[in-house]
This record gives structure tokens, C-alpha cells and sequence, in this order.
């Protein structure tokens, strides 16, 4: 049986993979940042010899878009030399990207064999990452994804719900199209690459279908009965210190990559999901 090592295991995705791998009844082992700082090639060494996997899942990363502008070396770290670091470790490793490595100007769904032109500070970290986890070995698996929203973590859809409970009028960017993607679906697409050895390479795993974040809004607000005064904006109207991909829609091509749901599916399973976990906070 496969056993996995889960890095980065404290946040929104690591804590959907672990419980992932608990209902497709696989062997994991997490680690949380606290636990493991995985820019360390001397304490990555030391958890694989304890934990002795045959995979590993890496849900580690800097996220903070905005703030690796002005700290593009710190998330470097984190996002290239820690999976480099992993992927040289020994186990299998898959690796979790972002649609930030494509510029977002294609007319049409990015596929994986795209040329990858990142824009923002974080787009050239993850990219270097993915760089460093393929030139470590063909075997590697490169799960690509983008509009993460879970129970575990800060995320779109309970800022729009808190906005309009708070202002009860919201603006909302209408020129960015991606792949709304529920954390929950993705973790079960990144236990099956790390049960499937055969699935090295790069793959596209996000929510099926695309809309804007607009309309992501539109339908959370439409699903959860919340009155609000929902009004389009634009990237222009609405500066960040990163540049925002106009285009993220993600298409996979190989017939061994896992598909998702479609992300209103997602939608509903978070929601159906998160009464209990605000429960539980």
C-alpha cells in the first residue's frame, strides 16, 4: 500500500488531502509548517527517514500573491527551493502549481503543453518551482490549479458572504475568467496522482467549466439566498500590487489526469460543508 507524506498540512488544502487519503483509506502522514520547514534540506531529510513514504504531496507554499511582490526571495523559498529540496528528497513527489505560470492572455482554455510567461512575482517562483521539481525527474507529478476555495482556510467565498453582510453592496471584477476549484475535489485528483505511478508530468486539475469572478459572486450570493446589490468592476478600477491573470481557465489533454466536477458542484459541496466546519472553529 502507498504511504504519504502531506507538507504543508495545516492549511486549506493539506487539511482536505489528509482527510483525502483517510476515505480512499491510503496511508498519510502530515506535517504542518510548524512542523516541518520544508526550505531545509536537513529537516526534509530527517522527516523522510522518519516517515519513510513512498509519495509525497506537497500543499506547501506562499500564497500571498500580493506580498511576494516586495518579497519575491522569501516566497522563492518557499515556492522553488523547498519543492526542489522535495523533489531531490527521494519519494515520489506531486506537486501543486498555479495558472499564475501563464501570462492570461490566450484567447481559449490553457492546456499543459502552453508556453508559460508569469507576470507576478508568484508566477515566477511557482513556475522556478515546477522547473526545479522536473529537472529532479521525469517521474514527478505537476498538478496545476487555480481558485481555491475550502473549508480550512481564508477564501472568496466567505469574503463575498462577509462583504455583503457587512456593506450589503459589493463590486466585483468582471474581466478575469478562471476555474472556481473546491479544495475538497482537488485533494481526491491529488491522492489519485500519488496512488498512479504512472502519472508523472505536468497535468491541469481544476473545477470544471469557467466564469468570471463576477460571476462566481453572482452565483455564491444566488445559492446562499443573500440579498446584496452585486455590481461589475474592473481589473483597472480595482488595483493590486500583482498583476492578475485576464485569462486562468485551465483545460487538461491527457487522458491519465483526474477530471473535476464542475465548480458550481464544488460550490455546493463547500457550502453543504461549511456550516460545520464554522461550527467547529
Amino acid at each position: 500500500m502507498t504511504k504519504l507524506l502531506v507538507v504543508g498540512a495545516g492549511g486549506m488544502l493539506g487539511c482536505d488531502v489528509l482527510r483525502a487519503a483517510e476515505s480512499a483509506g491510503v496511508d498519510a502522514v502530515g506535517l504542518t509548517h510548524a512542523e516541518l520547514d520544508v526550505s531545509s534540506e536537513a529537516a526534509v531529510s530527517a522527516a523522510i527517514a522518519k516517515v519513510q513514504p513512498d509519495v509525497v504531496i506537497n500543499c506547501a507554499a506562499w500564497t500571498d500573491v500580493d506580498g511576494a511582490e516586495s518579497s519575491e526571495e522569501a516566497a522563492f523559498a518557499i515556492n522553488a527551493t523547498a519543492a526542489g529540496i522535495l523533489a531531490n528528497s527521494g519519494p515520489r513527489l506531486v506537486h501543486v502549481s498555479t495558472d499564475y505560470v501563464f501570462d492570461g492572455n490566450k484567447q481559449g482554455a490553457y492546456v499543459e503543453s502552453d508556453p508559460v510567461a508569469p507576470q507576478s512575482a508568484y508566477g515566477r517562483t511557482k513556475l522556478a518551482g515546477e522547473q526545479l521539481v522536473a529537472a529532479a525527474s521525469a517521474d514527478h507529478a505537476i498538478a496545476r490549479t487555480a481558485w481555491l476555495f475550502g473549508v480550512d482556510g481564508a477564501n472568496f467565498v466567505e469574503t463575498m458572504l462577509r462583504l455583503a453582510e457587512q456593506r450589503g453592496e459589493v463590486s466585483v471584477v468582471d474581466d478575469q475568467v478562471g476555474c472556481p476549484t473546491w479544495t475538497a475535489h482537488l485533494a481526491d485528483a491529488l491522492v489519485e496522482l500519488a496512488t498512479n505511478p504512472a502519472s508523472g508530468g505536468i497535468h491541469h486539475v481544476a473545477g470544471a467549466g469557467s466564469t468570471s469572478w463576477f460571476g462566481f459572486a453572482a452565483a455564491i450570493f444566488e445559492a446562499t439566498g443573500t440579498a446584496v446589490a452585486l455590481s461589475p468592476t474592473t481589473s483597472a478600477e480595482f488595483i493590486r500590487p500583482a498583476p492578475r491573470p485576464a485569462n486562468s481557465v485551465l483545460e487538461a489533454t491527457r487522458p491519465d489526469t483526474p477530471r473535476l466536477p464542475d465548480w458550481r458542484e464544488g460550490l455546493n459541496g463547500y457550502l453543504a460543508a461549511r456550516p460545520a466546519a464554522v461550527r467547529s472553529n
